[in-house]
C-alpha cells in the first residue's frame, strides 16, 4: 500500500488547509513588488500562517528549512533561502510553500514576474509550466498510475519545448510533507504506482527556457539551473476521487 487510508477528517481537515494556503499565496501574489526583498515576503507569509491558525511546516524538524517559504528567483528553481535580495522590475520568482493544519499538510507553489505583466520567453515558460500541471490534474479520471500524471505533464512541456526538471519530482502527501510515491513530471501511460481514491499527491512540474542540468548551490538549499536559464515551477495539492481529482490548494 502507498499511502495509508486517510480518515473523512483527515481529508477535511486537508482541504481547510488548502484554502488557507491558497489564501496565502494569492495574498502574497498582490503584496510582491519591485523592491520588497525576498525576506519581506517571508515575514509576511508568517505572519499570515499565524495569524490564520496554521503551521510553518519548513520550520519544523521533519524539514528544518530556516524560514517558512522558498523564494527562488530567475535561474532558482526550488527550495531556496529568502535573502535580502530586492526584487527587481521583470524578475522571475518562484514561491513554495507548505502548512500544516490539524496535523495534515498541504503544498503548493507559483511562479510569477515581478513588477509587469510576463511577455515574451517568460510569458511562455510561465504558461507552459502551468499548463503543464493543469494537464497532470486532468490525467485523474479516478484510479490513475503515476506514468498517466507524468506522461500528461511531460507532453505539454515537450510541446512548449522547455527544459524538464527530472531529478525533482511530486511527491505524495498527507501527515508526512513527502512519502510515497514520486510522481514524476515525465513517465509513460499505464506505469508506475497506483493511486486510489483518497489518496493525497503534489503535482508540480518545473521546467526552465534551457537545459535540465540541475546545480545544487552552497547554501545547502537552493538548487538552480546549471546553464543560468530561466526557471518556473508550479504546484498543487490533489485528492484522488473515483471519478476525478480534487484541488485541494485553491480557492
Amino acid at each position: 500500500m502507498i499511502q495509508y487510508p486517510k480518515t473523512n477528517d483527515e481529508i477535511n481537515a486537508m482541504r481547510e488547509g488548502g484554502k488557507i494556503l491558497a489564501a496565502i499565496l494569492d495574498g502574497l501574489k498582490k503584496q510582491v513588488v519591485v523592491g520588497m526583498t525576498e525576506m519581506e515576503a517571508n515575514d509576511w507569509v508568517e505572519r499570515e500562517i499565524k495569524t490564520r491558525g496554521a503551521i510553518a511546516t519548513y520550520l519544523t524538524p521533519e524539514v528544518n528549512f530556516p524560514y517558512v517559504i522558498c523564494v527562488s528567483t530567475n535561474d532558482q528553481i526550488v527550495h531556496s533561502i529568502p535573502t535580502d535580495y530586492a526584487f527587481e522590475k521583470g524578475d522571475v520568482v518562484s514561491f513554495d510553500l507548505v502548512i500544516t493544519y490539524k496535523g495534515m499538510k498541504t503544498d503548493s507553489a507559483f511562479t510569477m514576474v515581478v513588477g509587469e505583466e510576463p511577455k515574451g520567453v517568460k510569458k511562455h515558460l510561465l504558461n507552459y509550466t502551468e499548463r503543464s500541471l493543469y494537464a497532470g490534474i486532468d490525467a485523474i479520471k479516478g484510479p490513475v498510475r503515476t506514468g498517466d500524471i507524468g506522461a500528461a505533464v511531460e507532453k505539454v512541456l515537450n510541446d512548449g519545448k522547455l527544459g524538464i526538471i527530472r531529478e525533482l519530482v511530486g511527491h505524495g502527501i498527507g501527515r508526512k510533507m513527502q512519502q510515497p510515491p514520486e510522481v514524476p513530471n515525465y513517465g509513460k501511460k499505464g506505469t508506475g504506482e497506483l493511486l486510489n481514491p483518497g489518496d493525497t499527491i503534489a503535482i508540480e512540474p518545473m521546467a526552465t527556457l534551457g537545459g535540465e542540468i540541475i546545480k545544487n548551490e552552497d547554501d545547502g538549499w537552493t538548487i538552480s539551473t546549471r546553464d543560468g536559464s530561466l526557471a518556473a515551477h508550479f504546484e498543487h495539492t490533489v485528492l484522488i476521487t473515483q471519478d476525478g481529482a480534487e484541488i485541494l490548494t485553491r480557492l
